[in-house]
């Protein structure tokens, strides 16, 4: 007697092979190729807002100063310091949030998928609260949880979380729903569908929910760092511009700006490869 093996139980067909080294070069290509121009384009808009708006030379910092603040001035290595010092722990406070942001989102847009009865008594609140500016929520966040690692890695996840629940909720139901009623057919329940074939599916959807999120991971720690702990970038920006440092102050900028540039490409490479072994890119 033949065995006949179901859909559910074959083994799944090899992946796609990802290409050698050429394959390899050319992702990487594409994706370094945006970060270029996206520094071009950085540069250029930093030069053109100081020319016509007419800021002042001792205040308006060019590329070129902070180049040589950071790294030909005979103080460039200390200063070096104090900038990667401060950008250290942004980088920390923004991890913690990025990851608490996106690992929230997930779940409750499982959940939501999960029961529409849920969502819609939720989805409102979320709205809600999304609407509330982050600076109004700031102080009551520092009172739940005082000036401590605890409220960064509250308004960092805030500012990913949200966004994010949107582009995961809709890249969940963008299942096909003849894989969901296959999978019903073999006796499968909410959580094998959720497993077998919405996940997988939403796969593009996570990465690009995880790429918008680098910068807002960014931004909410800074706003933590200025208005709750007084560490970090965030913090020293305002005690930079206080204290008339303005090389100091641009240069953390650039700084900042540049290692979002980078962290959203390395997102993305990962992005692609992922992608292209699941077999969705």
């Amino acid at each position: 007697m033949t065995l006949v093996e179901s859909p559910l139980t074959a083994a799944p067909a090899a992946p796609p092979a990802v290409g050698g080294g050429g394959s390899a070069l050319r992702l990487l290509g594409r994706r370094l190729l945006p970060v270029g121009v996206s520094i071009v384009a950085v540069l250029a808009l930093w030069v053109g807002f100081l020319q016509v708006f007419g800021i002042r030379r001792v205040i308006g910092k060019t590329p070129l100063d902070v180049w040589g603040w950071l790294v030909t001035a005979p103080q460039a290595a200390a200063n070096r310091a104090v900038v990667f010092g401060n950008l250290g722990i942004t980088l920390r406070d923004a991890g913690i949030g990025y990851v608490a942001g996106l690992v929230a989102a997930l779940a409750v847009a499982m959940v939501f998928v999960l029961s529409r009865s849920v969502e819609q008594a939720l989805m409102p609140v979320a709205t809600l609260l999304r609407s509330v500016p982050l600076v109004a929520m700031t102080p009551i966040i520092v009172l739940a949880f005082g000036r401590t690692l605890g409220a960064v890695a509250v308004i960092g996840a805030i500012v990913v979380f949200f966004p994010a629940l949107v582009t995961l909720v809709y890249g969940l139901r963008s299942a096909s729903v003849q894989a969901q009623e296959l999978v019903a057919v073999y006796g499968g329940g909410r959580w094998t569908r959720l497993r077998l074939v919405m996940l997988p599916s939403a796969a593009p959807a996570f990465f690009a929910a995880a790429r918008l999120g680098v910068p807002g991971a960014l931004v909410g720690s800074l706003m933590a760092e200025w208005l709750a702990t007084g560490q970090g970038i965030g913090a020293a920006l305002l005690k930079a511009m206080g204290g008339f440092r303005y090389l100091e102050m641009w240069s953390s900028v650039a700084v900042v700006t540049a290692v979002s540039i980078l962290a959203y490409a390395l997102v993305g490479i990962v992005e692609s490869v992922v992608l292209a072994r699941m077999g969705l890119d």
